[in-house]
């Protein structure tokens, strides 16, 4: 049962929403200037606020990297925008379709157009609380629709000034933030949206479908999973282990696409492990007072990581602990709970590690004699949001492409392709559906609606297929539905 509070705060949501349909309604054609408008806005609020945003993202982690955050939180957020803002027009013209023979001798004429869905519902999360909660805004001002924002509370001073920003520079009629706990998302998941955009795990992401699902409100849902890597022999093996430790050391591994497990070959293995080892040691040769090494967001989720890594190890994993200047993490500051990057190294799939998404500081490193058997063990676990392949032989990388199905893909990197602002974003099976970035954004937030304009000669009529029907009609027919040599 919902509080005082919460029964408050779902009451505001439903008036902003409402003054945001009647808005919508109101205003009519949403003309590229007035996206364009709304674009630029938003770019300018990031931009101009850029270093509070800093600030307080690095607060609510206790410790993040401030280049990591203006990387994730600033520079690829106002890039999206800027993407939409250049390309808008393009996108927003009317695409010409054909129409069947006779109809377009006759004068028939076929098109879509792009129209504005209404408003829609983003719920961001805590890993990248600017980027999951805004990155879909460009898309959704570009498609000329409203929106509603739900801030994740993991992140409460991120959350605050985000709101304030919003606030300052949107009408609510606009875009407007929404804060508050677990059940505020639930109650604004089962609004009356127009479209809901979900980024987050896949049991939340259930959630959000089964309370979307009253209001038959379509689903866009970036959710995570277990995204693995393949190095192929032909690929150079310490350019590998530096590309792939690279990655993962974005937000230190509590990222949707952080590579979760890494086949290597067999004679490999302890050349690529110790190349992994290197690499992330250059990068950080401490830990505990190091400010670019981002701690895990909380203590329950520090705890999770902790238990899975106590489950490899009794169970005989082995398990390799990067800590190259021999810290005791037992002692850290209040609210700061930073943890080394841990390799487990052949894990068994009874292993909590192969288990369930990592999401955090935590590689595993599997060995393999062919890459068959890699696809294999890829295709009978859910489908991953990102599958990533070294290799430099052309009929290895068809294979392992043409033979798996994950959300998207990048070759000789990780991740690399949530960066293409021009490639569609989004998962698949448990790793989510739809996509958003680029056109392909603007495309999920529009309706495409088709438009059919009748030509003059009542051909129906001359063809003799009005009632009554007849020989005519019928001799009509035959020919139509001949069947083709």
């Amino acid at each position: 049962m919902s509080s005082p509070a919460d029964t408050t705060a779902f009451s505001e949501m439903k008036r902003v929403l409402s003054v945001q349909k009647t808005a919508f309604i109101n205003e009519g054609e949403v003309t590229a200037e007035v996206r364009i408008e709304r674009l630029q806005r938003a770019y300018n609020m990031i931009a101009e606020n850029q270093h509070d945003i800093i600030d307080v993202s690095t607060s609510d982690f206790g410790n993040r990297s401030r280049h990591q955050a203006q990387m994730s939180e600033v520079l690829s957020v106002m890039g999206g925008f800027e993407h939409s803002m250049k390309n808008l027009r393009h996108w927003m013209k009317n695409e010409r379709r054909k129409v069947m023979f006779p109809l377009n001798l006759m004068g028939a004429k076929a098109r879509v157009e792009y129209v504005p869905k209404g408003v829609v519902g983003v719920l961001g999360t805590w890993n990248f609380p600017v980027y999951t909660a805004l990155s879909p805004v460009a898309g959704i001002l570009a498609a000329g629709n409203r929106a509603m924002v739900k801030l994740s509370e993991l992140n409460p001073q991120t959350a605050a000034l985000m709101k304030a920003l919003i606030d300052r520079y949107f009408d609510e009629s606009e875009l407007y933030a929404v804060t508050g706990g677990p059940e505020t998302g639930a109650e604004f998941a089962a609004l009356p949206l127009d479209h809901i955009i979900f980024t987050g795990g896949t049991n939340i992401g259930k959630h959000i479908l089964h309370a979307a699902m009253n209001n038959l409100t379509p689903c866009t849902l970036e959710l995570g999973g277990k995204s693995p890597v393949i190095v192929g022999r032909s690929y150079e093996l310490k350019k590998a282990a530096e590309r792939i430790m690279t990655g993962k050391a974005l937000n230190i591994g509590q990222a949707c696409l952080a590579p979760d497990y890494c086949f290597v070959p067999e004679e490999k293995l302890e050349d690529f492990t110790q190349a992994a080892i290197s690499h992330f040691s250059e990068m950080f040769p401490s830990v505990l007072e190091n400010p670019d090494y981002t701690a895990v967001i909380n203590e329950r989720h520090h705890q999770r990581l902790a238990s899975m890594i106590e489950d490899a190890r009794s169970k005989g994993g082995d398990v390799r602990v990067i800590n190259p200047a021999n810290e005791d993490f037992s002692q850290q500051k209040p609210g700061i709970h930073k943890m080394p990057m841990t390799l487990v190294i052949n894990p068994s799939d009874d292993m909590r590690v192969m288990q369930e998404e990592l999401f955090g500081a935590i590689l595993c490193i599997k060995s393999y004699k062919n890459v068959g058997e890699c696809i294999q063990y890829i295709n009978s676990r859910p489908r991953p949001l990102g599958l990533y392949y070294f290799g430099e032989d052309p009929v290895e990388e068809r294979m392992v492409l043409d033979r798996t199905i994950s959300g998207g893909v990048s070759i000789n990197d990780v991740m690399a392709h949530a960066s293409c602002e021009d490639l569609p974003f989004g998962g698949i099976g448990h790793s989510g559906m739809g996509n958003y970035h680029g056109f392909d954004g603007f495309k999920t937030f529009s309706h495409q609606r088709a438009i059919y304009k009748q030509m003059k000669l009542d051909l129906m009529k001359l063809s003799g297929m009005m009632p009554p029907y007849g020989e005519k009609c019928q001799k009509q027919l035959d020919k139509l539905t001949k069947a083709k040599k």
